[in-house]
């Protein structure tokens, strides 16, 4: 197995690979940094900050030789919530200590905190994500400002709020990316072509050529905006003082380190299921550690908030993007972090010409992959123990909060597995005078009543053989019930059989123990 940090040993033959993955990957994540951001209510350079950061930090730190790292919409609940709390100075602050809190994950070697999660939880809480994002984007696809909300009250005057063109550029973008998933179009040559970037090119052409007499142009507060006079070499200082610093004062506010704490947790499990999807996809086979990889996004954070950028994961849009364009090593998501700094310093007037409908477009592409109804399917094909789990998690993210949704999620999970666990601990049958009680793995207390009623509903004359091979450990309360059983089962006509279940023969002086069999005959006992 290659080291996950280590080159193979042809860094010109990389570079061939990497150069055109990186371009590939900086096209793909352009339009997806300043959609989050406007997602979150971030200003959009907070998202290019994050993006360049993920780049030209976390892809040195790494061990992951194809993982790209940036603003993530799985994020986007909690970073919209932290800003109207804390204000965005006090997101900040609360992405740096989540930063720190990934790298003391790190250093613990907890990065394996996300098998511990239900993989259902983890969908219903991508899912919920999804629908919460294709929500929040529908004012801006309608050609409301970035901002606005659509409520209830605004339905009677929604035509008076829409705008065409908007519409248009939506409706043309929604279709492009849809007509881009198609295997028809990733084959062929157009396939090379990264969606999102298409998407953009056709909405400015749009935005640019329509306007007339059937629509009403775009206007500033439709299209991206960022500080133009402070970007560019000439003014890199003003570009310096454009950057925000966290509110000091934030740490005496108890709700920043929830927030931190759900910031780094979250992150945290994205990004492991990240890497671990895209080791799978890694033509080389290459492992990333996890520890080291928590290390990294942690340092990444870290310095994301303290010069004003969005909290940042592994994601797998872009890392898959980085695979399918043919990446080798870390480098081509280091030239994706370079292209990003370099557009922010010489290309912003550029960016501006984005009209916020097909970033509203590309945003619920996203959230509809991540709540696709054929997973719904799949997850009702595999029972109810999968599906109900993550149906809890989706509608408790939605109509909650994040956090809250994927506690009672596990919750859920939690109380499927115990009832799995209950139901194939024990097993029963009989046939004639003899019966069987089985148990298949450890009893708890939760066997209790199970074994109890089994025990008394048996008549006189039968021969009971109670076989715990398989079990490691049985309850105390059960071996006390399974003792005052065997104790008085004389009385009933009953004789019991004991398989392995150490320990009883303390409690009959005089009764046998077969060493070569492991049974423990007690004669004839029963419960009182």
């Amino acid at each position: 197995m290659s080291h996950p940090s280590r080159s193979h040993g042809r860094p010109v033959q990389d570079l061939k690979h990497d150069l055109p993955a990186g371009i590939a990957v900086f096209l793909v994540a352009i339009p997806l940094c300043l959609g989050i951001a406007l997602a979150s209510g971030a200003p959009p350079l907070s998202g290019l900050l994050a993006g360049i950061i993920g780049g030209l930090v976390i892809s040195l730190a790494s061990g992951s030789s194809l993982s790209v790292s940036g603003p993530a919409a799985g994020l986007v609940v909690v970073v919209l919530s932290a800003i109207e709390t804390l204000g965005f100075a006090g997101l900040l602050m609360a992405t740096a200590v989540s930063g720190l809190l990934q790298m003391l994950f790190g250093y613990l070697r907890l990065g394996r905190i996300g098998a511990f999660v239900p993989s259902s939880v983890i969908k219903g809480m991508l899912a919920g994500i999804g629908v919460i994002l294709i929500i929040n984007q529908l004012p801006m696809l309608l050609g409301m400002p970035a901002g606005e909300t659509l409520g209830w009250h605004d339905l009677a005057n929604l035509p008076e709020q829409t705008n065409g063109l908007a519409v248009v550029i939506a409706v043309t973008s929604l279709a492009l990316l849809w007509l881009w998933d198609r295997p028809s179009i990733k084959r062929s040559p157009l396939g090379m072509l990264p969606g999102p970037l298409v998407v953009v090119v056709a909405a400015i052409l749009i935005d640019q050529t329509m306007p007339g007499a059937w629509f009403t142009p775009l206007d500033d507060t439709q299209h991206i905006a960022l500080p133009i006079e402070s970007l560019g070499l000439t003014g890199f200082q003003q570009f310096l003082d454009q950057l925000q610093t966290p509110a000091i004062s934030t740490l005496a506010n108890p709700e920043l380190y929830l927030f931190a704490l759900t910031l780094a947790l979250i992150a945290s499990l994205e990004t492991l299921l990240s890497i671990e999807a895209v080791d799978k996809l890694d033509p080389l086979k290459r492992h990333t550690s996890p520890h080291r990889e928590l290390k990294a996004q942690g340092l990444g954070n870290l310095l994301s908030g303290l010069v004003g950028g969005l909290p940042i994961t592994a994601v797998i849009v872009r890392s898959s993007a980085n695979v399918n364009a043919g990446g080798r090593t870390r480098a081509s998501s280091l030239i994706h972090g370079l292209l990003l700094f370099a557009t922010v310093a010489f290309l912003a007037p550029m960016l501006e010409l984005m009209p916020l409908a097909c970033l509203a477009a590309i945003l619920i592409h996203t959230g509809y992959k991540l709540a696709n109804p054929r997973l719904i399917l799949a997850l009702y094909r595999q029972g109810m123990n999968r599906l109900i789990p993550f149906a809890t998690t989706l509608v408790s993210v939605v109509a909650i909060d994040l956090l809250k949704g994927v506690l009672i999620g596990m919750f859920c999970g939690l109380c499927f597995m115990i009832r799995a666990n209950f139901r194939r601990a024990v097993s029963f049958r009989q046939e004639g005078d003899r019966a069987w009680m089985t148990f298949h793995t450890d009893i708890s207390f939760l066997n209790r009543e199970e074994v109890r009623s089994r025990l008394e509903r048996l008549v006189p004359g039968t021969h009971l053989i109670i076989d715990a091979r398989h079990a490691l450990h049985v309850d105390p309360d059960i071996r006390e019930d399974i003792d005052a059983f065997t104790r008085n089962a004389p009385l009933h006509g009953i004789t019991v059989e004991l398989r392995d279940l150490r320990g009883f023969s303390a409690s009959f002086p005089g009764s046998p123990v077969d060493d070569d069999s492991h049974r423990l005959p007690l004669g004839q006992s029963a419960f009182t």
